[in-house]
């Protein structure tokens, strides 16, 4: 049964040693996704499992312990998802998972025993929602770190440049995260989500899906375009 959900954006620059001098733009964000953290605490969950969004259409596994860096934008440092021990696969967190795992640390999890799950950006719809109930079928509390961007397209210097669609999209998002509703996350137009550059559709969606019993209600704790990008910071329980 899930007990409690974070949802949180999972931009890199969300870590002050990437963003370096432009770090305070965020403060912000990072105050929300503490706050939201705090809230799957406070349920005293048995499992907590961290979705985000991975390339492709299948899922993957990343079990407590799977490590993590931030070599690749430039920055000489490592993560690890939950525990600081735990076999070593050889499998590396992409990085809407390192994002989390360094909000994890940040914030001195050790609520409960925490995994990843990689959704693939363009899965269907019906397979994020069935992952979703499987999650919450897997313990009696499971709380979900959900972890995804709203539309790239905000602005004109946007990663995705400005598309007017973007805005009433984010708007339409940001509604249906803070106020838990799981017919309007599942009905998003996975279409115009691919094309306005969404990291977050699947990893909603999934969170729908393990919603569906739970008679959770949310709140919005943040919500803004900084870079032309969407961010949405939600809690629910």
């Amino acid at each position: 049964m899930l007990v409690a959900a974070a949802v949180c954006p999972c931009p890199p620059l969300l870590v002050p040693e990437i963003a370096a001098g432009a770090a305070p733009e965020l403060d912000a964000a990072r105050a929300a996704c503490t706050d939201a953290l705090g809230v799957l605490a406070a349920a005293r969950p048995g499992r907590l499992v961290v979705v985000g969004p991975v390339g492709g259409a299948g899922a993957e596994t990343y079990p407590a312990g799977t490590a993590g860096s931030f070599r690749g934008f430039g920055v000489d440092l490592g993560v690890r998802l939950g525990a600081a021990e735990g076999a070593d696969t050889g499998a590396r967190l992409p990085y809407s998972l390192s994002v989390a795992a360094w909000l994890l640390e940040r914030t001195g999890w050790s609520d409960a025993p925490v995994e990843g799950l990689g959704v693939g950006e363009s899965s269907p719809t019906e397979r994020c929602v069935r992952s979703g109930r499987e999650l919450a079928a897997r313990d009696e509390r499971v709380a979900l770190l959900v972890m995804g961007d709203a539309s790239a397209c905000r602005t004109l210097k946007a990663p995705g440049y400005l598309d007017e669609r973007a805005a009433p999209f984010d708007a339409q998002v940001a509604r249906a995260l803070g106020a838990a509703d799981l017919a309007a996350l599942t009905t998003l137009d996975n279409g115009l989500a691919r094309e306005l550059k969404v990291s977050g559709r699947a990893p909603w969606q999934v969170l729908a899906g393990a919603a569906e019993t739970a008679d959770l209600g949310g709140s919005l704790l943040y919500e803004d375009a900084p870079y032309g990008v969407g961010y949405v910071v939600a809690a629910w329980s």
